[in-house]
């Protein structure tokens, strides 16, 4: 496995979930605790330039783990589900150009609160809706040769996929190779029967995990099994990235210097 931590401008939204801000600074920081990648929680794609983004992380020896969308949806309302032609013009337009932001840095793009809410409507409209637009956007990353990772979150976040087995009865409809998973343990911790069994259970689709304790704290702060966690993960061969998604409690560097103690530590075998 791969250990990375997210990170966002620093125009970000105050209530974005990261560790870091400012893409440069967070890079030289991940490099040195120890991280192998970055995750970037972008709201536009122009918010980092190519170029300048290459070169930080070739001089850090880092890689871009994935690229988020959660300020699409926080910061400029878009989403998935959206009734809106103009707004899902507009959806589609960003999530296009993530795409091919995500062909040269990590070659996935996150969909996690950007989804939508079903908000009181009828649930055959709903999931049409979700269904038009990840096919228009799984077209596009195919010819790009990326993938989508749909994040299950918890009831309290928004009311539309909430775990693991309601995410990949969707992925089955969407039934697309480049349309996968990105489970996330805080929110399995709440809306997963047990998280072992499910990540057991929806194998077939985990592409890409999101790791935080139960408190949404540093891994090794809070009360989760990670016996249980990295166990199960290992049992049908995930090595793919394990991201820290975390709030930046007491302080940022604090933050990820106890996550990469903690998972590099006492997980160690598991990481590369």
């Amino acid at each position: 496995m791969k250990l990375s931590v997210a990170i966002a401008g620093k125009e970000a939204m105050p209530n974005a979930f990261v560790v870091f801000r400012g893409v440069k600074e967070s890079i030289i920081k991940a490099h040195t605790l120890g991280y192998d990648g970055v995750e970037l929680a972008l709201k536009r794609p122009d918010e980092v330039s190519k170029s300048e983004l290459s070169q930080w992380l070739r001089e850090n020896s880092l890689e871009v783990s994935a690229i988020s969308s959660g300020q699409v949806f926080a910061a400029r309302g878009l989403h998935f589900t959206d009734e809106n032609q103009e707004n899902r013009k507009e959806l589609y337009k960003t999530f296009c150009e993530f795409i091919d932001l995500a062909s040269d840095f990590g070659g996935l793009v996150n969909i996690g609160r950007t989804r939508g809410p079903i908000a009181g409507r009828d649930l055959a409209l709903v999931e049409n809706l979700f269904l038009d637009m990840a096919h228009k956007v799984a077209d596009h990353a195919e010819k790009r040769g990326v993938e989508l990772i749909l994040e299950p979150v918890n009831r309290y976040e928004i009311d539309f996929l909430n775990n693991l087995d309601e995410c990949s009865a969707m992925l089955k409809k969407i039934n697309r190779k480049n349309f996968v998973m990105m489970p996330d343990v805080f929110h399995m911790n709440i809306e997963d029967d047990k998280i072992g069994d499910s990540f057991i259970r929806n194998k077939e689709y985990v592409r890409y995990v999101h790791f935080a304790d139960t408190n949404r704290h540093a891994p090794g702060d809070g009360h989760m099994d990670w016996k249980e966690i990295f166990e199960s993960l290992s049992s049908f061969g995930y090595d793919g990235w394990t991201t820290a998604e975390i709030l930046p409690y007491p302080d940022p560097d604090t933050a990820a210097k106890r996550t990469v103690e903690y998972l590099r530590g006492t997980w160690g075998q598991y990481y590369r």
